[in-house]
């Protein structure tokens, strides 16, 4: 007679089977994620490897009318008049579709919500002139658009201008400060004085607004740019104060040094990451592309081509002192980098202003009448050179800190 054998599974058995299958899933998905953050972790790590041995400044420019401009003028909400060409008439608009080359690598793309993780609960503040400000702009406009309309503003308070960006409690920053040190220049709308004279030692004034930053990007060069500077010991307000007359360079190399000591004293060694801009060029002078020598940047369409132009405005003496005062500064053990941001820039002789930007006075009818008397060939044109100069910090920021 057949036996007939029933198998009975305990509850206890089932609840066991089901408890394994949900641990070797969580350790599946754990393993994912970690495997996942090693790979991104592997890409990082060759990214870095291959930037590291790649010169960012060294290349060429490469016309881009698909992936450049990274933003619209006219949708950025944060645009100077000084630099929206496009606004005040400009229509050869080719300005905005070159994409800077490096001979041996890529640069980064820039990505703005990257940037803003980064920057989160924290403070990126440029400080120094208006060239300073243009690159302010121009990286306030590249993230924007990557934040609601009701999540962002701007704030101005005197030297200092905000912006924020609420949900991420970050801030970028510009803190008007031409020559670094104090000076009677410093008023950043009334600051056009024709007997400038630096307070050589003191920059207290200034830096108490910048020192507690995360991120400090700093320029000072074309208000230097006199043969001789009056420089001045003692308070402007004090009757014992004392004015001397110094050259130029050494003057440069005094201010620096200020600069450069406060920051050693009162900069967080580990926390903070410095950079200092290069000299950013001008194009004052035709001769030096093949024009006639009363010509400039107006009515320029196209960058100059030759590998190696270096334009009589951008003073390589002034340049080499900025970087003995950096590398006395990394010696101290404080991290700065120079972005060299000169020869990439001088090829760009058709990216300024020119007459195409807000005039704060009046135009004359001498002026009117001869439009290179008036065009503006020192700063930059809304998108344009200034978002490499950011693509190029980014670059630093996440690769190179």
């Amino acid at each position: 007679m057949a036996k007939t054998v029933v198998i009975v599974v305990g509850t206890r058995g089932i609840k066991c089977s089901f408890h394994s299958l949900i641990a070797l899933l969580f350790a599946f998905v754990i393993i994912s994620v970690l495997l996942a953050r090693e790979s991104e972790w592997v890409v990082k790590a060759r990214a870095m490897k291959k930037l590291s041995q790649c010169d960012l400044f060294s290349g060429k420019w490469v016309f881009d009318n698909e992936s450049y401009p990274l933003y619209k003028e006219q949708e950025c909400r944060f645009m100077w008049d000084e630099f929206a060409c496009q606004k005040f008439g400009r229509e050869d608009l080719n300005y905005q579709n070159w994409r800077w080359q490096p001979h041996q690598c890529d640069l980064p793309r820039f990505k703005a919500t990257a940037l803003l993780e980064r920057l989160r609960g924290k403070r990126l503040v440029f400080v120094g002139d208006s060239l300073n400000r243009d690159q302010w702009v121009s990286m306030v406009c590249l993230v924007e658009s990557a934040i609601p309309p009701t999540l962002k503003s701007k704030k101005i308070n005197g030297s200092l201008v905000t912006f924020k960006a609420h949900e991420y409690n970050a801030s970028i920053d510009f803190y008007w400060s031409p020559l670094l040190v104090e000076s009677n220049s410093d008023d950043p709308v009334s600051h056009r004085l024709p007997d400038r004279i630096v307070r050589i030692k003191a920059i207290e004034k200034h830096a108490r607004h910048w020192t507690d930053a995360d991120i400090l990007v700093f320029n000072s060069y074309l208000w230097w740019r006199r043969p001789i500077m009056k420089l001045l010991w003692g308070s402007f307000e004090s009757p014992d104060h004392i004015i001397k007359e110094v050259e130029m360079l050494r003057s440069y190399e005094m201010g620096l040094k200020t600069w450069s000591d406060w920051l050693d004293i009162h900069v967080n060694h580990t926390r903070t990451q410095l950079f200092f801009m290069s000299m950013s060029p001008t194009h004052l002078w035709g001769e030096e592309w093949g024009r006639p020598k009363t010509d400039n940047c107006y009515n320029e369409t196209m960058p100059i081509s030759k590998e190696g132009h270096w334009g009589s405005g951008s003073d390589i003496r002034m340049m080499r002192i900025a970087e003995a005062a950096i590398d006395e500064l990394r010696s101290r053990g404080l991290k700065v980098q120079m972005l060299n941001i000169t020869q990439l820039s001088e090829y760009r002789k058709e990216a300024h202003p020119s007459t195409h930007r807000r005039q704060w006075v009046p135009l004359t009818e001498e002026q009117l009448s001869n439009p290179t008397s008036y065009a503006d060939c020192v700063h930059w044109c809304l998108p344009g050179v200034p978002d490499v100069w950011n693509e190029l910090l980014y670059a630093y920021i996440f690769y190179f800190s």
